[in-house]
């Protein structure tokens, strides 16, 4: 008997991940960006610049990694689901994830929030943006770099795999 030779292909979790991480980022953005707007009361203006870029980065996120497992689900041919749309979406995705948490990172200075009330948006909610766009950026080099693997291993194999539901 012959053995089937199945290989496990990681890069659909990750687009998972990149998905439900990017839907956490794009609540809590929301929400800070409506309560800012509610009081008016804004740390920076920059701030609320920087807070809607965030949330533009997580809307934009959330649809395309979303729409990539659907296909990947349902088989269907797309354009948006070939390989080199997705290494090219996920080059611009690491990208913006990496300039906007970088922004975040010098826009709001400092991590120590003792003395903060526990649920302040000026202190731990900022910190979690922040901290969700840097898991972000990190899942968008991971995903990039296991789909590029798993372009060079499935042309090794002879194989050149032109469409990504193909592993299923």
């Amino acid at each position: 008997m012959r053995k089937a030779s199945q290989s496990i292909h990681y890069h659909p979790f990750f687009f998972l991940l990149m998905a439900l991480v990017a839907m956490t980022e794009l609540g809590l953005t929301s929400f800070l960006i409506n309560a800012g707007n509610d009081s008016d009361t804004w740390p920076t203006p920059q701030y609320h610049s920087l807070l809607i870029f965030f949330c533009f980065n997580a809307v934009w996120t959330t649809l395309f990694a979303t729409s990539y497992i659907l296909w990947i689900v349902d088989g269907a041919v797309h354009v948006l689901a070939s390989i080199a749309s997705s290494v090219a979406w996920l080059f611009v995705n690491t990208m913006l994830w990496a300039i906007s948490s970088g922004i975040m990172l010098h826009t709001r200075g400092g991590g120590n929030c003792a003395g903060v009330p526990t649920i302040s948006r000026s202190c731990r909610q900022s910190l979690t943006v922040m901290a969700l766009g840097w898991t972000e950026l990190g899942l968008s080099i991971a995903t990039l770099l296991a789909t590029c693997f798993w372009v060079r291993a499935s042309r090794r194999r002879r194989s050149f795999v032109n469409d990504s539901r193909r592993f299923v």
